[in-house]
C-alpha cells in the first residue's frame, strides 16, 4: 500500500545521535556475532568450485557447463565458483517519501541506514571495498568504493542527513531504472544490496513490476540480495476513527473512517497481496529476499539470515566437491 497514515510531530532525527546509536548497536550485537570469511556470504567468480546448478540460457557462461554432470542427468548444468577474498559491494538505499516513515522503534531510513552499516561490518575485511547508491530527489547519488568500514560510516551520516523528499515535489522514484544504472556503471561481480520498501510501483499487485526485470538482469552476474523495509502500519490499519492518509509520493490526501472492520480487513489483504508479489518477483528473480521490519529486533533477523546463508553455502561447496571427486 502506498498510503501512510500522517504522523505528525515526528521531527526529523539529528544524524550525530542516530549515527552514535546505530554504531553501538551494529558494533556491540553484530561484531563478534557474524565473525568468518566472507565466502560463506557469497557466491562469485572465483577458482574454487562452489556450487552445481541448471543451466540458465541467456545468463550463465557456456564454458562453466560441467559436462560429467550434464552427461549423467541430460540437463545442462553449470558449476559456479567461490568468490575471491576480495569483494566489491555496492548497496543501492531507496531515499524515496515513503521511507521517511515510521510508527515503532525508528523510522524506515533509520533501518535502511542501519542495514548500511551491518553490511560494512559484515563486509569489512581486508581488501574488500564498498561502495553505495542513494537514489533520492529523483537522482541517484554515488558514493564512491572505499574500505568497506570506512564506507559504510560515511553512507550512514549521509542517509541520516539527507533532507527529506517533499510528496508531490520531488520527481518520482524509479527504482528499476536505479538498478539497471547499478548493473551499468559497477560490472566487477560482487555483492549487491537494494535496500528498499519496494512501493515505487505503488500498492498493487500487477506484474511485471518495473525494477522486476533489471533485478533479474542484476542477479544473473552478482550474489544480490534484496532487502525490504516494513512499518507495521503499511500492512495494516488501526482503529482509530478518522485518519487520514496521505500518498508520500503524490502528497494527495484521503480521510478513511478506520472504525469500519471491513475497511481494515480489506487494507489487510491488499497489502499482503502486495507484498507476496514482491516476494514472489524476487524469487523468480534468484535474489535472496531479507524483511526487515521497525517494529522488530532487525539484528536477530539480519544474524539469521546471514547464517542461513552461510550454512546453505557450507552444504554446496561440500556437494561441489564431493561432485568433482
Amino acid at each position: 500500500m502506498s498510503a501512510h497514515p500522517v504522523h505528525p510531530g515526528h521531527a526529523a532525527p539529528g544524524s550525530d545521535r542516530v549515527l552514535r546509536a546505530l554504531q553501538l548497536t551494529v558494533r556491540r550485537r553484530l561484531d563478534g556475532l557474524l565473525q568468518g570469511e566472507h565466502a560463506g556470504l557469497r557466491l562469485g567468480p572465483g577458482s574454487e568450485p562452489a556450487e552445481i546448478r541448471a543451466y540458465r540460457p541467456g545468463e550463465d557462461d557456456v564454458r562453466r557447463i560441467d559436462w560429467n554432470v550434464t552427461a549423467r542427468t541430460q540437463v545442462p548444468h553449470v558449476r559456479a565458483p567461490m568468490a575471491e577474498h576480495e569483494l566489491e559491494s555496492w548497496v543501492l538505499v531507496d531515499g524515496s517519501a515513503s521511507m521517511d516513515f515510521g510508527t515503532a522503534v525508528m523510522e524506515k531510513r533509520e533501518l535502511a541506514a542501519a542495514m548500511v552499516g551491518a553490511i560494512g561490518l559484515i563486509t569489512g575485511r581486508p581488501g574488500n571495498r564498498m561502495g553505495v547508491r542513494v537514489l533520492h530527489g529523483g537522482a541517484l547519488h554515488r558514493l564512491p568504493a572505499r574500505p568497506a568500514r570506512a564506507a559504510a560510516w560515511a553512507a550512514v551520516r549521509t542517509l541520516i542527513d539527507a533532507p527529506r523528499a517533499e510528496p508531490g515535489v520531488d520527481a518520482p522514484v524509479d527504482l528499476g531504472a536505479a538498478v539497471s544504472r547499478l548493473i551499468r556503471d559497477h560490472r566487477r561481480p560482487g555483492l549487491r544490496v537494494v535496500v528498499s520498501d519496494f512501493l515505487a510501483d505503488g500498492g498493487g499487485t500487477d506484474r511485471p513490476f518495473a525494477w522486476e526485470q533489471p533485478m533479474r538482469r542484476l542477479a544473473a552476474r552478482h550474489d544480490t540480495v534484496a532487502v525490504e523495509v516494513l512499518d507495521p502500519r503499511e500492512l495494516e490499519l488501526p482503529e482509530v476513527g478518522l485518519l487520514t492518509l496521505v500518498d508520500p509520493e503524490t502528497g494527495r490526501r484521503r480521510d478513511v473512517q478506520t472504525s469500519s472492520r471491513r475497511l481494515r480487513e480489506r487494507y489487510a489483504a491488499a497489502a499482503l497481496a502486495h507484498r507476496g508479489a514482491i516476494s514472489a518477483a524476487l524469487r523468480e528473480a534468484g535474489v535472496a529476499h531479507l524483511i526487515l521490519r521497525t517494529d522488530q529486533d532487525w539484528v536477530t533477523d539480519l544474524a539469521r539470515f546471514v547464517r542461513a546463508r552461510r550454512r546453505t553455502a557450507a552444504v554446496a561447496r561440500a556437494h561441489a566437491r564431493r561432485s568433482a571427486r
